[in-house]
């Protein structure tokens, strides 16, 4: 005990916490053996210093000894003895053993490795470990630690397209197409194929005039794939999102990024990708022969709307459907060998938020599904298309509900008379212009809506900010769970899915955005939001007598949200200004 003392620099003298002897006699002893047993053990740390290394079994000074004492060993007294030396403490980061370098290296982000390359041969060669590439690939861009388990798991990305073009594919296992894992060059796949494509990663919506789209671009396994994002087959509204590849980058041929178009039926071919300014992208495919089929037009259209719509066109019996869908299969076609995308956020979620904002998928009537942002502005909800139609195009603000505007449902008898229920928004919307005319605008028109449409609802969100404020009785926004009520659609109002939720927890008056052909004549129309549950809504367009139901898309999207939320008000500025 008292060995480990006189080596780590306590003792009496430096009031050691072991227990002291409690009488004289046995302190005499004590200090006889510890002088005896210190002898020993000094001799046996020299003989070690010279053979170069402590013998298993025997005490050694920690590092911290040096620290507190400087460079030398404990003498026979007790005290330091300065003849003798250690090993030096290292004194700048490149006297640090390589593997420790490693570590450090291995924590710091992938951009500044290169600066870090600048220093010295010696950091230069340990910036070559796989180590470091290895886990940078995997905290930054979440590449599988292990890429040989991808086979096993299959990856989703390739398992759904690759089967279905490659006839060399058999018995459901990949033939030819992994690349050589074991001998992956972590740092090429960094520095070649992440880092050079990172700034794609995320959603971004599609240029294809009315229709928009919504494409997401990730990371899967050791591809970056552009994946569009396609509404399931109406009426379906709560089955899950069907995705399809427009374009992957590998390394899987050679030490550098291979871009390829995915388009068509017939296998991966040419592609290019090519940066249009912050925050936009084009894609082109350099092969659109791979795009056509035996049958030409005719059988790409049969195809198309299987896909599409999962049906045939015989199938489809409304005449006014078979000519939209015709028209979009025309419009969407001229889009297949070049194509820009614009960058496109989630809505950042606040506390006060009524229920979590996100994606939706809602019911268009003739139109089909299509995609909807849900986002919360202080007292407004706002439903912006990311897919739209000839009729309201993608990036146009398709509801505007006032939260400051709880409409009371009646019982179910009076619920199932759509006289009841316009009696009810329509008061509410009276309401509104009566109090719009008697207090003189000062506010600018909502950004987001609808150009040339009718101002009435936007006047009066920016009337009842004050009116909210003053009136006690004016419930705001809350994340509280309300208590279900029973619920019913009024006879006389279409939906295109019979199944609905037959309770909900709140309802309010808003206004929706409807529009001729082409988008002419727009103007927004009273209507009722219903909201279900966490997860779906409605929305009951008087006018039109019709029910559209929405449903959260609950795919994980990584590198979507928005880093506050001034920039994801700047984006739907943006995306009316490029369909409007």
């Amino acid at each position: 005990m008292a060995v480990c003392a006189r080596l780590c620099g306590v003792g009496q003298s430096r009031r050691c916490r072991r227990r002291q002897p409690h009488n004289q006699q046995d302190q005499g002893s004590d200090s006889d053996m510890d002088e005896e047993e210190g002898e020993r053990v000094v001799a046996q740390r020299q003989v070690d210093v010279g053979s170069g290394g402590p013998k298993s079994g025997v005490a050694t000074a920690r590092p911290s000894d040096a620290g507190e004492y400087g460079s030398g060993l404990v003498n026979r007294a007790g005290f330091l003895d300065r003849t003798s030396t250690v090993p030096p403490q290292p004194q700048s980061l490149a006297e640090l053993p390589p593997e420790l370098l490693v570590e450090i290296f291995s924590v710091l982000p992938g951009t500044a490795l290169p600066d870090v390359a600048l220093v010295c041969k010696k950091f230069r060669h340990i910036l070559n470990t796989e180590t470091i590439w290895r886990r940078r690939c995997v905290e930054e861009f979440g590449i599988n630690e292990d890429p040989r388990k991808m086979e096993v798991g299959g990856i989703s990305s390739r398992d759904f397209y690759v089967k279905r073009v490659n006839p060399r594919v058999k018995s459901g296992r990949f033939m030819k197409l992994l690349p050589d894992y074991e001998h992956m060059d972590y740092r090429d796949v960094y520095t070649c194929l992440l880092h050079p494509y990172r700034h794609i990663l995320g959603l971004w919506q599609p240029d294809i005039g009315p229709y928009g789209g919504l494409l997401n671009v990730v990371v899967d396994g050791v591809f970056i794939i552009g994946w569009m994002y396609l509404p399931p087959h109406d009426p379906r509204v709560e089955d899950p999102m069907r995705r399809r590849p427009l374009f992957r980058i590998h390394m899987l041929e050679s030490d550098k990024a291979t871009v390829e178009c995915m388009y068509g039926h017939k296998g991966p071919h040419k592609g290019d990708i090519q940066t249009v300014k912050k925050d936009e992208f084009s894609t082109k495919c350099n092969e659109t022969e791979y795009h056509r089929m035996p049958g030409g037009r005719q059988e790409e259209f049969r195809t198309w709307l299987e896909e599409e719509w999962g049906r045939t066109l015989e199938e489809i019996f409304h005449e006014h459907m078979q000519e939209l869908i015709l028209m979009k299969f025309i419009y969407t076609s001229q889009y297949d060998n070049c194509l820009t995308y614009r960058r496109i956020y989630l809505p950042p979620t606040m506390p006060s938020d009524l229920l979590q904002p996100g994606l939706f998928k809602g019911t268009y009537g003739s139109h089909g599904l299509e995609i909807v942002m849900l986002s919360f502005h202080g007292t407004s909800a706002r439903a912006t298309k990311l897919t739209g139609d000839p009729n309201v195009p993608a990036g146009q603000l398709t509801l505007d509900v006032d939260l400051n505007r709880p409409v009371v449902l009646p019982d179910l008898e009076h619920q199932r008379k759509i006289e009841e229920l316009s009696r009810l928004v329509m008061g509410v919307h009276e309401e509104m212009q009566r109090e719009a005319e008697q207090q003189p605008l000062t506010s600018t028109p909502v950004k987001g809506s609808a150009d040339g449409a009718c101002v009435d609802a936007c006047e009066a969100e920016g009337t009842e900010a004050d009116h909210g404020a003053s009136s006690d009785n004016q419930p705001g926004p809350s994340t509280d769970s309300a208590e279900a009520q029973p619920f019913v659609l009024p006879l006389g109002v279409m939906a295109r899915n019979e199944v609905y939720p037959r309770t909900c927890r709140k309802c309010f008056y808003g206004t929706g955005l409807i529009a001729g052909h082409g988008f002419t004549s727009p103007e927004r129309t009273p209507g009722l939001f219903v909201l279900f549950d966490e997860d779906r809504f409605g929305f009951i367009w008087l006018e039109l007598k019709s029910f559209s139901l929405y449903s959260r898309l609950t795919d994980h999207l990584a590198h979507a949200h928005a880093p506050n939320m001034e920039r994801f008000e700047a984006m739907l500025q943006n995306m009316q200004s490029w369909t409007s």
